[in-house]
């Protein structure tokens, strides 16, 4: 009761004028994002007794239609470039800085990545040691830091909004019109040109647009009327791009397809975040009429307050009970993914990685609060601040590109994948590395 009692506390004080339903959408995606990766992960113990990788879209193509609820990060990003826009425009306001502006938004992402990283480096380094296969260690590590990829994406979206919330203004919003024909120009030269590597660009164009269409909602043009609107379009033409279109149903990568969705994301991603926009703006009055309850406002800002937590570690718990699981005899593994027994059971596993969840976040969410960098210097040099993020964005999108954990080597870690972030974070003035150096 004491976190609940907080979070009724923290509740309580938010002022009038603050859109909870921001706050509201902002928690629900993520956990979206957790049920659907716990979803779609579908481990089996084959008939020769050993476990496969089973991946719930490829075992059953007609769930790849769920993916167009489950791949909610657009609706992050929209929330995103919301609050961005209120917090650039009131730091502007106050005469303050960028780089301490900047600075803050990274520490609040980044300081909850620290544990994970280095809890997983030490697994990967003690299970090498003692002579653990080293595929299994680098897929329980991969699969358990698949999370991070989103932030090295959210940071740069993040450190343009200064620029595109100018842009925004100055040309009445139809900047975002320029990033949506860019989307579109790097699929046709991806798809219809055979151009290799431009198809990376749309990290930026597809996440860069819907993180403008919070600015639009912020400022008042995206109303629920025009939000109804763009979701039945947007729908009917998703349907079309999928349907009848080159574009794959799953919003997500599948195992064995020609191409993804979502790495890099395609026109067909940025069609998903429209409709998504137009549905959560239509729901708006409704949603508000919700939180005027304070019971939901006070799970809101309790989620709220540990959501990097959840985000971060849930397939950490998910790993720990399926390993459990597979130390016991492969006890529930040896169903079929997809079978009926498989779907009767998954409100029991959900259980399951629930309970393995909640320690986790007892222990690592005091973590979101930061590390409280009084005496950093202010501002952090541009440069300075630079550096550090472009050596956590490598850090974080080789974490979930390659994995720490090494095939190679004695420490069976690759040292300078973690170290990246920590030299990174120090760059900008908070962090282990920081504290530590500040000691000396």
């Amino acid at each position: 009761m004491g976190l609940w009692n907080k979070a009724r506390s923290l509740a309580d004080q938010a002022p009038p004028e603050r859109n909870r339903y921001v706050d509201f959408l902002r928690a629900l995606s993520i956990m979206a994002v957790v049920v659907g990766h716990w979803l779609v992960a579908a481990p089996y113990i084959g008939s020769d007794g050993e476990v496969v990788g089973g991946h719930l879209l490829g075992i059953l193509p007609w769930t790849q239609w769920l993916t167009w609820g489950f791949q909610v990060m657009p609706i992050f990003f929209l929330v995103g470039g919301y609050s961005n826009g209120v917090s650039w425009a009131s730091t502007r306001a106050k005469g303050g800085h960028y780089s301490d502006w900047f600075a803050s938004r990274i520490q609040r992402l980044i300081n909850p990545v620290f544990p994970v990283l280095l809890v997983w480096a030490a697994f990967a380094f003690i299970a090498t040691q003692v002579g653990m296969d080293r595929e299994t260690v680098r897929m329980a590590v991969f699969l358990a830091l698949i999370p991070v990829w989103f932030l090295a994406v959210y940071l740069l979206v993040t450190a343009l909004a200064p620029i595109t919330l100018k842009l925004w203004e100055k040309t009445g919003g139809w900047s975002t019109a320029i990033l949506l024909v860019g989307a579109a120009f790097v699929d046709w030269l991806t798809f219809e040109r055979g151009v290799p590597y431009v198809n990376f660009l749309n990290f930026l164009f597809v996440w860069l647009f819907i993180h403008d269409l919070g600015y639009s909602w912020q400022r008042g043009q995206l109303t629920p009327g025009r939000g109804l609107w763009m979701f039945a379009v947007m729908g009917a033409t998703l349907v079309h791009m999928t349907v009848f279109g080159p574009y794959p149903t799953a919003m997500i990568g599948v195992p064995g397809a020609e191409f993804s969705n979502s790495m890099p994301p395609t026109f067909a991603l940025l069609a998903l975040g429209m409709m998504q926009t137009g549905l959560v703006l239509a729901l708006e009055p409704w949603g508000r009429k919700l939180l005027d309850n304070l019971s939901v406002w006070t799970a809101t800002v309790l989620m709220n307050g540990m959501i990097m937590t959840v985000y971060l570690w849930h397939l950490t718990a998910y790993v720990l009970v399926m390993v459990a699981a597979w130390l016991a005899g492969g006890i529930g593994l040896r169903v079929f993914p997809g079978s009926a027994e498989w779907w009767w059971s998954r409100p029991l596993w959900f259980v399951l990685w629930i309970a393995a969840l909640l320690p986790l976040i007892a222990v690592f969410a005091r973590h979101e609060r930061g590390s409280g960098p009084a005496d950093r210097e202010r501002p952090v040099p541009r440069l300075r601040l630079v550096i550090g993020m472009i050596a956590i964005c490598v850090g974080l999108a080789m974490t979930a590109a390659i994995s720490i954990a090494s095939p190679e080597g004695v420490t069976g870690v690759r040292l300078w994948v973690v170290a990246l972030p920590f030299v990174g974070a120090a760059l900008v003035g908070f962090g282990p590395v920081y504290r530590w150096v500040k000691e000396r």
